[in-house]
Order: C-alpha cells, then structure tokens, then sequence
C-alpha cells in the first residue's frame, strides 16, 4: 500500500471501530443514553490512540512504517482482544480469501511449493492446461515469462502463473533424469477449486464423498457428483469432512439439507445486534434414503460442524473419528477501504437439539486454541437430546459416537516422509522411464528394489527388518505417489483413500448407520401417525 497522511489512517481505524462497536451499517443499541454513552466511550478511545500514534511517529527511532503499525499492530491487536476467530485482511489477503470462495481462478493450474530453495510443481491438476502440456510433479519452475525465478517466492512464483483467461505463459522448467531445460507455452484458463475433490465408488453400492471446504459452489458441487454417481443406486455413503476448516454458511447450509427431510432445522445462530434466524432443509429425491457415517477429526470446524452435528441430532448419521474443533462462532466479512476487509464475529450458532459447540478460549493463547492438543471439553451442563433420545452435550466441538483414533506413523514411515523421498524418487524413475503405465498398476519387486536402493543411496538409515516390517504400507505409498505422474493428481488420491486406515475402520459402521436410519424413519411414522389420531 502506498504511504498515506496520518489523517487517513486514523479514518480507516475509525471506520474498523464502528465495524467493532455497531456492525458496519448495522443497527445501533436501542436507546439514546446507551447509544451515547457507547459513542463517548469510542470518541474517548479514539482520543487516546491519536495522542499515542502522534507520540510514536514522532519520537521512534526510525522512520514509522504507517502501513505495518495500522494493518500488522493497531488493528490486528485490537481483534485479537475480542475472539480466535475476528480478523483484519490486507488487500493480497483479502482477495485470497475472495478467490478462495468463488472456488475459482485463472491460471495454468496446478500446485506449487518450495523444496531445496527452489519452487516445484508438485502436482497439475487433471485436466488443467498444466495438465495437458505435460507439465510433472517435481519439475523445478526455473522461469515464467521472461521472469527468472531465482529469487522469487513460492507465492511470488504463483502469483505469475495466474493471469486472465485465454492470455499466454510460458514456463521453463528443468527435469530430473533430463539434461536440457523443458520449455512449456501454455494458454490460461479458468481452473476450478473444487472443494469436492473425491466422489466415486469405494465398495459396491457404498459411495465416497470428501468435502474439502464450503465455497460458493460446493452444493452444486455434491449435487453434481451425486447424480453423476447414480444417487437412487446408493447403499450407503462414507461422508469425509477430516480437515474441513468450513467456509459459507448458507453453503453448507445447503448441502446439509440436501440429506435431511423438508423443513427439518438444520442450524440457527444469534447475536447481540443480529436477530435469532433458523435454516431449515429442503430435502430431496433421494438424499433420506440411504445410511450415511460421517469421519470428522480435530480440524473438521465451523460449516463442517454444522453440518455433522446437524445430521447427529436428527438422527440421520453415525459420526465417528475424533472430536471436532468446536467452532461455533458466525464471522460476518465487511469490505473495507483500500481493499481491506475485516471478518467480524457477530454471532453464536446453535445446532438443531440447540447445543453450543463452542471450544472455551477465555485461559488460553491464540496458538493454543489453533494449534494446541485439543481435549474432549464438552459442557456437562448443556446437556441435549437427538431426535431419538441419544445425549449429545455442547462445548468443545461435535463428540463423535464412536472413536477411531488417529492412525499414526512409527519412526521410519515418518523419516521416509518427511524427507520426501517417495516424490523425490518418482520424479527421478519417471526421467528415465516412460510415464506410460497399465490401468491397475501396482509397484512390484523391480520397482521397490529401485526404491531401496535409492534410501540407501540417499543415506536414509533403516534396517532389514524395518523394510520387511513397513513393506505393504512402501508399496501403497510409491503407487500412491506414482500414479499423480502416470494417471493424474486424481487417480492418485484415490489410491490414498482405498489404503487410508481410518476410512477403513469408518466403513465398518455402515450397518449402525443403516440401523439408525430405520429407527429414525419408524420413528417419524409413529410421530405422524400420533399426530394424526382423533382426540
């Protein structure tokens, strides 16, 4: 941003103050004396960090940085006073987070990410114009345009693949295996951020559906891909919300009443200057029609609370994994001046049974409420029932049914990764080999004694034993890893889902989701036919 007179800065702190005390544009608190005494309490404030701010940028000890100490101190630390969850967005930010929601952008399309010093492709999405001028995982970006990317940023080097549609780019990159740079002309296009990225069969008659986010179009999204699976055909469906952080309400709104009955509650949410509302489902053809388990994990929060907690308390899924975050607060996002933006919490949301799942943050630091181990906090207090009688409880997230625990990796599985060898040696296999692989491919013998002579090359400490040990779990990760080169980014995700442990264990459950749905739908009939009876 450009340097600005203090005069301006101070307006904007203004205009974020107003955001804080009345809601942007919202309504005022009722009542004259409230309402002045809250307008003297801001003009006093506002008196007191002029008075500071002058101080400061006259007497620091070097040139004050107006846009660092108002966008990165002033208003960033005034909201962190208020929840985990309000924010202040500088531009680059705030568009991020607009492309983020619309789940699209223009580009080349693929994925990005630093290794070495140097900015890799690290997968083309399928179908993509990266895809499709044969663009690798592993490939080192060395040039875009006429622009070397030696002392560019990952982001920076984004930044330069993105572009307007049907515009031009060219890529120059260098190959593992190969002597001479690769030199790409690729024309831009519009590359979706699906936050569908998985839907297809995993068992006969059992459909797999893993919602990465709650964007713009993640309800056309699931409508999509469940009529292009042949939704009247599922048996039962294994709903993947692990890391989902959330997004849009009324998108996951949405796509949760897409599974439950017509006009059946699926959220509400309040605050102080906000009125109470209710969301209710709109049902559809098939969507009550088949058992449903649910996998949630510590990262699965907001939108993606609402929607499992919403289909608990009706009844209508069994959710297993481990205890959500417990994200249950309502963010309002206002534009703001300079293509700034502030996301406000202005309100709580409560699930059908009428549970607050809100994780306590008033004795803990910020980075402990993201980052830190979350415990099963549940309010004993708030104690509700499900549609049913199951004793579901508010606070700290969405308390699965069943546990299944985290898979965890022992001490070679974790050095293999984290040193990123299984990439590292695919990039090298596939600059001698051909990327021509048969459909059903599965490494064997050559490939993993290839791969076992590579760790030993790279100084990879292990043992016999060890290799012996973790021999299925190489050969799924080499495949897995392989299959993003051979087939598509795509393929090879889903060879992560049919060798993933706790997916495994969640399919297990579908006869106690299919057992709790008929218990449900017997339920209902004896409701109505209650409901129907003569007095």
């Amino acid at each position: 941003m450009a340097s600005r007179p203090r005069s301006v800065w101070i307006a904007s702190l203004i205009i974020v103050l107003a955001a804080v005390v009345g809601g942007t544009f919202g309504p005022w608190i009722t009542g004259a004396s409230a309402a002045s005494a809250g307008y003297d309490d801001v003009k006093s404030s506002l008196k007191s960090f002029t008075q500071v701010y002058d101080l400061v940028e006259s007497n620091f000890s070097n040139k004050l940085d107006t846009d660092r100490a108002i966008y990165r101190g002033a208003i960033p630390g005034m909201l962190r006073t208020l929840d985990p969850h309000s924010n202040f967005f500088d531009p680059k930010e705030f568009a991020a987070l607009r492309e983020d929601q619309r789940g699209h952008y223009f580009g080349v399309g693929m994925t990005v990410g630093p290794r070495n010093g140097k900015t890799i492709v690290i997968a083309p999405i399928g179908g993509s114009p990266a895809y499709r001028a044969g663009l690798r995982p592993g490939d080192v970006i060395m040039q875009v345009n006429d622009k070397r990317t030696d002392n560019l940023t990952t982001s920076e080097i984004a930044d330069l693949l993105k572009g307007p549609r049907g515009t031009k780019v060219q890529i120059v990159v260098s190959r593992p295996g190969v002597d001479n740079p690769v030199t790409f002309n690729i024309i831009r296009d519009e590359i979706p951020h699906n936050s569908v990225e998985k839907a297809f069969w995993i068992k006969p008659g059992i459909a797999y559906l893993d919602i990465k986010q709650f964007n713009e179009t993640t309800s056309e999204e699931v409508e999509d891909n469940l009529k292009r699976l042949g939704e009247q055909n599922i048996k039962g469906l294994l709903l993947d919300l692990r890391a989902n952080p959330g997004g849009l309400l009324n998108e996951g709104v949405a796509v949760t009443g897409h599974w439950l009955r017509h006009n059946e509650l699926v959220v509400s949410h309040k605050g102080r200057n906000s009125p109470e509302k209710s969301y209710v489902a709109r049902g559809s053809q098939y969507g009550d029609n088949y058992p449903i388990v649910v996998l949630v994990d510590g990262y699965t929060a907001s939108a993606a609370e609402i929607l499992s907690g919403a289909l608990q308390d009706h009844d209508r899924a069994i959710i297993v994994g481990q205890t959500t975050f417990g994200k249950g607060l309502v963010q309002t996002v206002y534009p703001l001046i300079e293509n700034t933006g502030l996301a406000l919490t202005t309100a709580h949301y409560f699930t059908p049974s009428g549970r607050l799942i809100q994780r306590d943050y008033s004795n803990i630091s910020f980075l402990d409420y993201y980052y830190g181990k979350h415990s099963d906090s549940k309010n004993l207090q708030d104690v509700r029932t499900t549609d049913g009688g199951r004793t579901v409880y508010g606070g700290g997230g969405i308390t699965p049914d069943d546990k299944i625990p985290e898979a965890t990796l022992n001490k070679f599985q974790t050095d293999l990764l984290r040193k990123y060898t299984f990439f590292n040696f695919t990039a090298k296999y596939f600059g001698t080999h051909s990327t021509q692989l048969p459909k059903g491919w599965s490494p064997k013998d050559a490939v993993l004694n290839d791969f076992h002579d590579y760790l030993l090359k790279q100084q990879i400490s292990f043992t016999e034993a060890e290799w012996a040990e973790n021999h299925e779990w190489i050969e799924n990760q080499l495949k897995r890893e392989m299959y993003a080169t051979a087939f598509s980014y795509e393929d090879s995700q889903r060879v992560a889902v049919e060798t993933d442990p706790e997916i495994a264990k969640a399919l297990d459950y579908m006869p106690q989701a299919k057992e709790l749905l008929n218990k449900s739908n017997k339920l209902v009939v004896e409701r109505m036919a209650g409901q129907g009876r003569p007095e």
